[in-house]
């Protein structure tokens, strides 16, 4: 997964929001486990603000592992007592490396990309040495009190539904404005396919009008 691989999302979720775009080539596991990923992303944001990108100027944005980090990003900037950005927006992000949502075996046969069972074993990949109910590791275990809106956007078919469900039902409890959209019938991830599939496309207009909306 690179800035090149998802450049067919990134491109178009630019387009659609009438933003510039910075895509970050953060340190991947195995090879650079758990916070290695957090780290980048920590100085990538830290880096746009001190080159002078205001950070009400900034929306994070991630898909799948990568949705997950761009939550325990909001939660580290805050912890950290940086000024957080204006939003996020996750796809299908992957938020629970303990894999303790039911969706794990309801929509076993339902995911047309995972199965439930693979994803405790590809986290221990990532997690390294961290247990996987570290919140930065994975932020469905985090206190989300005082984080920017949230658009959320996944499959109501996939394994990882629930890693969705569960974070925005935690932030309605923290006040945080959270919008979580369940799209039916679609892949892990299927933003991505945008050059193929209608409902792709669909999904980032949604998103760049959330994201016009926040940068005002």
């Amino acid at each position: 997964m690179s800035a090149v691989t998802h450049r067919a999302l990134t491109s178009r979720l630019a387009t659609y929001s009438a933003a510039s775009l910075f895509a970050l080539n953060y340190r991947l596991a195995p090879e650079h486990p758990f916070p290695a990923a957090l780290e980048d992303a920590l100085a990538a944001y830290r880096a746009l603000v001190a080159n002078g990108t205001a950070a009400s100027h900034i929306v994070v944005a991630g898909d799948s592992a990568g949705g997950g980090l761009a939550l325990a990003l909001l939660v580290a900037l805050r912890d950290a007592g940086d000024t957080l950005p204006a939003a996020a927006v996750l796809f299908s992000p992957w938020t629970d490396l303990a894999a303790t949502g039911q969706s794990i075996v309801t929509n076993n046969a339902s995911d047309a990309l995972f199965f439930g069972s693979w994803v405790a074993q590809t986290a221990r990949h990532y997690l390294g040495h961290a247990p996987a109910t570290n919140p930065l590791a994975s932020p469905v275990y985090a206190d989300l009190r005082g984080l920017p809106p949230l658009l959320i956007q996944v499959s109501g078919s996939e394994v990882l539904l629930d890693d969705s469900r569960r974070v925005a039902e935690h932030a309605q409890l923290c006040n945080v404005d959270v919008t979580l959209q369940i799209w039916p019938d679609q892949p892990h991830g299927w933003q991505i396919f945008a050059p193929i599939l209608p409902e792709a496309r669909a999904a980032l207009r949604d998103a760049g009008a959330f994201i016009r909306t926040r940068l005002g």
